[in-house]
């Protein structure tokens, strides 16, 4: 009988090469990689001469984007793989995993779209410090909205047979996430009422989560526990989901 850590190898075979493989055809399309810091930098440069007190805000706010927006790539991508280049099929006769495809897809997207997030970060660093506090806060979070965003992309990459079907949806569940909720804006702007149905948001969860560890804004002690329980629920359920999606796919194919 083959031993649990052998057996544990095998489910994530082939995770590597493929994360490598999507990292160097990622880095080729580094016209794509740079529009995706369009709208975050277009929103800097108007709060920036608009309302300069919010910069910083701004600023974590761009790296959620980012981070959610980095997941919806998958969506784009696994698409591509499967309607285009009808090479899925192809993937999952192979040796390597429906883990390995999935966390290799959404890992490749990480790692490819990072630098310009990197990039707001060395700014925000300049305007406004973080603690080591504030540090550990915003990598769990942006990690979070990384998980989920990337487990939404694949499952909805894999409801469509038309790319045209499925581009709008990109669209929508980017400005529904990234826009609309309070990430480029304090949380003080929403009603009361409506704040608890925010922080439910993995963005804007997060956001709030970050800016209050850096000192940009204060929240109540049972809003920042219900955002973080939430994110952390949300992240880890829908990964664990993404890997069960990827499992079943593999086998209706």
């Amino acid at each position: 009988m083959r031993s649990e850590p052998m057996a544990f190898g095998l489910r994530w075979g082939g995770t590597g090469v493929f994360l490598a493989t999507e990292i160097r055809v990622q880095f080729h399309e580094w016209l794509a990689i740079v529009t995706g810091t369009l709208t975050p930098g277009a929103l800097l440069i108007f709060v920036a001469v608009l309302a300069p007190d919010l910069i910083a805000v701004t600023l974590i706010g761009s790296l959620v984007y980012s981070m959610f927006l980095i997941g919806q790539r998958v969506l784009n991508e696994a698409a591509y793989i499967r309607i285009d280049h009808k090479l899925n099929e192809l993937y999952h006769a192979s040796p390597l995993s429906p883990e390995a495809y999935f966390v290799g897809i959404a890992g490749g997207m990480l790692v490819a779209y990072l630098p310009p997030s990197l990039f707001v970060l060395a700014i925000l660093e300049i305007l406004h410090p973080l603690s080591v506090a504030a540090w550990l806060v915003l990598a769990a979070c942006l990690l979070a909205v990384w998980s989920v965003s990337s487990t939404i992309g694949y499952v909805v990459s894999t409801l469509f047979k038309d790319m045209k079907t499925i581009w709008p949806y990109s669209a929508l569940l980017t400005n529904l996430f990234g826009i609309v909720p309070p990430v480029f804006y304090p949380i003080r702007f929403i009603p009361t009422e409506w704040r608890s149905v925010v922080l439910l948001l993995p963005t804007s969860g997060a956001a709030v989560l970050v800016n209050s560890a850096a000192g940009l804004e204060t929240i109540s002690g049972n809003e920042a526990i219900l955002a973080a329980a939430a994110l952390a629920v949300e992240s880890v359920a829908m990964f664990v989901f993404g890997i069960y999606w990827a499992r079943r796919m593999a086998r209706e194919r």
